[in-house]
């Protein structure tokens, strides 16, 4: 049992929640061990993580089970990417049902049209507004607790303006998301409007080389965001520190030296934990040998 408040009882209390993202569950473990109090898990990280780009050539299955790997591999409340819904509003609430039945905390919707892209990725295309607002509300209708989190994000600022965005954020707050997702904003002025215009919580999603600038979250918390999402950071790190491992190896002819043994590596994954059922059990084994 978690020990860890819910997704939702961080957003209602200060501040603002930051959720590193990963793509499977060495990841989630380490964003836990590192203090934070929630886990991302990346679209493009789990697209990635199976050889594919970022072009929405995931099932809903796949992305759902790589949800529960993650979800079980840590005691943090999961936020999980959920595309476009995988279809009308019969797929989102099928869709909300599965992760919702694999101990997520949260998804977002977006009105991208099927297969999507990238939110940082030039060539996007959205589905009208009227369309986008039937499926949150499909979405927020097919949770079986409040304690499950609909956000519902939108990519219209790309495709139309920063005013289509914020009225389709605010349609879909008024539908009954629980958080609003305004997708790449483009300067520092835009990303501290969103929070002023949007009516309701809002998401900030940071990409680094994407359209949207970086800038400190602490500021992005005064700006009035409630949650940040950093969907790149352990695909980006697991990348550039394999080519480092792997270019020291092609050089050198030898292992790189690693910091952790063997056995200290296994124990940030639970191995004293599995040791002691392997004990407690093996002790009963022996007696009844006897």
């Amino acid at each position: 049992m978690s020990t860890h408040p819910s997704l939702r009882q961080q957003l209602t209390a200060p501040g603002m929640v930051i959720a590193p993202g990963a793509y499977d569950g060495i990841g989630a473990r380490l964003i836990e061990q590192a203090g934070f109090r929630a886990v991302y898990m990346t679209g493009a990280g789990t697209s990635a993580a199976r050889g594919f780009p970022d072009f929405g050539l995931l099932t809903m299955s796949e992305m759902v089970e790589n949800a529960a790997v993650m979800a079980r591999a840590c005691s943090l409340p999961l936020i999980a990417d959920a595309d476009t819904g995988y279809g009308n509003e019969l797929n989102v609430t099928r869709t909300v049902r599965e992760y919702e039945a694999r101990g997520v905390a949260a998804i977002h919707i977006e009105d991208q049209v099927s297969p999507k892209r990238c939110g940082h990725l030039d060539g996007k295309q959205v589905i009208p507004c009227a369309e986008f607002v039937s499926k949150i509300r499909a979405a927020v209708e097919a949770r079986r607790t409040k304690d499950f989190l609909v956000i519902a994000r939108t990519d219209a600022r790309a495709m139309h303006d920063l005013d289509e965005a914020v009225r389709r954020a605010n349609a879909a707050l008024e539908a009954g998301a629980d958080m609003a997702f305004v997708e790449a904003t483009q300067t520092v002025e835009e990303i501290a409007a969103v929070p002023k215009r949007v009516h309701g919580p809002c998401l900030l999603n940071v990409v680094p080389g994407g359209r949207t600038p970086l800038i400190d979250l602490r500021e992005a918390e005064t700006m009035g965001y409630k949650l940040a999402i950093l969907p790149g950071l352990m695909l980006k790190a697991t990348i550039e520190a394999g080519d480092a491992a792997l270019a020291e190896l092609k050089a050198t002819h030898m292992a790189p030296k690693v910091a952790l043994s063997v056995a200290q590596t296994f124990r940030r994954f639970g191995a004293d934990e599995w040791d002691a059922l392997r004990t407690r059990f093996n002790a009963g084994a022996t007696m009844e040998a006897r």
